[in-house]
């Protein structure tokens, strides 16, 4: 069994420990850490969490913990990577893994040298649909991947404070997502090149405030494939993930808007829910990538877990989108991976 303590208590923290608490039998949460007491309490509370806790320090202490979920925001991210590392923990942490590409790569290094696993929290590979194209493409079951195509549209309508969102989420916290199924998908190829456009569509009058909520990406490879990658803070229609992969034999195609199978037919045409958020549509996905963390902590290879090098991969592209969009030009994926 492993003893993980979960750091946060957000939305994405409360369904990461209720997932962990009740559907991954290898996982045992000792702990919830939250700066806010009464927080850490509620939840720690609702999932029968032997110790509610608000720092990370306090859970070291414990007698049995081996590794932390992170689910905290982006500025805390290295800190309390390195904190966990050093304490020889394992480190589960949601993406991206810090607030610059420095950072992250000194959070992985910390991981590196006191040889704990690490995995970002890239959960769109364990979803079935893109595991399931993956292993076909892997085996070469389209042929040369030519053209990839990614989507995230967040449900709408958007209902969030643009001033309280960072700068640049669409690109560190949305699109990375798709960022990680391209280099997943092309893992035997190497990004050149990254070009991107966005504006704030849906929230127009956060405009003058750099504020972006609508983009697309365009990325080159080595191997000469092209990758596009869109994304929306509100689709009115719901959550709409998807994913395509072309090649010279054959294509690929991940996800469904459709949140259930049924359907009604009548006079007006068809209709089927779309509705549903990122935990509940992908709940099955999160289970998943924690039981793939729990059985690397016990000495299992997992060949799609995904790693700190991932992690990093997906943030280049990240960090050259934004570059691009600001400078209005194509960025050579050199100019950020130095």
């Amino acid at each position: 069994m492993i003893d993980i303590a979960v750091i946060g208590t957000g939305r994405i923290g409360t369904h990461h420990t209720q997932a962990l608490v009740d559907d991954v039998p290898g996982a045992r949460v000792v702990a919830v850490v939250d700066p806010v007491a009464q927080r850490a309490q509620a939840l720690a509370d609702a999932h029968g969490v032997p110790h509610s806790l608000t720092d990370l320090s306090q859970a070291l202490d414990l007698e049995s913990l081996d590794a932390v979920v992170i689910s905290t925001p982006v500025p805390t991210h290295r800190p309390l990577i390195e904190q966990a590392a050093h304490a020889g923990l394992h480190v589960f942490t949601e993406k991206p893994i810090a607030g610059s590409v420095a950072d992250a790569r000194a959070a992985v290094e910390a991981a590196r040298q006191a040889d704990v696993i690490f995995q970002v929290g890239f959960n769109r590979r364990f979803a079935e649909s893109w595991a399931r194209s993956h292993r076909v493409v892997s085996g070469g079951g389209i042929g040369t991947i030519q053209r990839i195509h990614s989507v995230t549209r967040d449900p709408g309508p958007f209902e969030a404070d643009p001033s309280r969102i960072p700068h640049g989420t669409i690109f560190r916290e949305t699109l990375i997502h798709d960022f990680d199924v391209i280099c997943w998908f092309l893992s035997e190829a190497r990004p050149v090149s990254v070009y991107a456009v966005a504006d704030a569509l849906v929230a127009p009058q956060a405009r003058g405030e750099g504020f972006l909520d609508t983009a697309v990406v365009v990325i080159r490879y080595d191997n000469g494939a092209i990758a596009t990658a869109e994304a929306s803070f509100s689709a009115m229609y719901g959550y709409d993930v998807r994913g395509e992969v072309f090649g010279s034999a054959g294509m690929a195609q991940m996800g469904a808007l459709p949140s259930s199978d049924a359907r009604l037919f009548d006079a007006s045409g068809m209709h089927a829910a779309t509705a549903g958020p990122d935990t509940t549509r992908f709940h099955a996905a999160y289970v998943a990538e924690f039981d793939a963390f729990v059985r690397a902590i016990g000495g299992e290879e997992l060949p799609s877990r995904p790693t700190g090098a991932d992690g990093l991969a997906a943030q280049l592209l990240a960090e050259a989108a934004l570059l691009s969009h600001a400078e209005r030009r194509e960025v050579l994926i050199e100019e950020i991976d130095r």
